[in-house]
């Protein structure tokens, strides 16, 4: 079994009966994720693995702070003996590191989980702010928006979405970017190949 498929099964255990919705968030996150396989290589399985995984601390029997990157790594760890840099994405996935300095609980998660590698939080960030709370891709300014209306401007959550939009914008800028590098790459290989089979014909 690989992560992935292990993190599938675990998220479908805590959120599928009793988060419908936030399960079919997931889903949506998982299959984005796996478009990504292109430009992670070996580690498109923990990006998978981590994009079923990340909102596992709404779970009833997980959340217990009320925040959920928080929570659900540290249930990942401690319930789950899941790996280091998994635990950590869940942690600060999506710039959670703003909405932790909201609830105070920031000290909290710097002692307990260090931030993950840029390259994989940034694709975790893609995959969650591009997809919708149905499981549909959107674009990350639509994103952006729906949580706020959906929180309202004057919850924490609207107050650190804001305060992360930036970063937010130019994770999922840099994500696209390699998307575009790598296909570019495949496209010029692929010509190259061909020039080939032509001379060598």
């Amino acid at each position: 079994m690989t992560q992935a498929e292990w993190a599938e099964a675990t998220a479908r255990r805590l959120l599928a009966k009793s988060l419908p919705r936030r399960w079919v968030h997931t889903q949506g996150v998982a299959a984005t994720a796996r478009t990504l396989t292109p430009i992670l290589g070996r580690d498109g399985d923990l990006l998978t693995a981590a994009a079923w995984l990340h909102d596992i601390g709404y779970a009833p029997g997980v959340a217990s702070t009320g925040f959920h990157p928080l929570d659900g790594a540290r249930h990942l760890r401690d319930s789950e003996g899941a790996t280091g840099t998994l635990c950590r994405l869940v942690a600060y996935h999506s710039c959670a590191i703003n909405e932790a300095a909201e609830r105070g609980l920031a000290r909290e998660l710097l002692a307990e989980f260090q931030p993950a590698r840029r390259d994989l939080a940034d694709a975790l960030t893609y995959c969650d702010m591009t997809t919708s709370p149905d499981g549909q891709r959107m674009p990350v300014g639509r994103r952006l928006a729906e949580i706020r209306a959906r929180y309202g401007p004057d919850h924490l959550v609207s107050r650190a979405i804001t305060r992360s939009a930036p970063e937010l914008t130019s994770a999922v800028a840099r994500v696209t970017s390699r998307q575009a590098c790598s296909a570019e790459a495949h496209v010029m290989a692929a010509a190259g190949r061909t020039r080939i089979l032509a001379t060598a014909s």
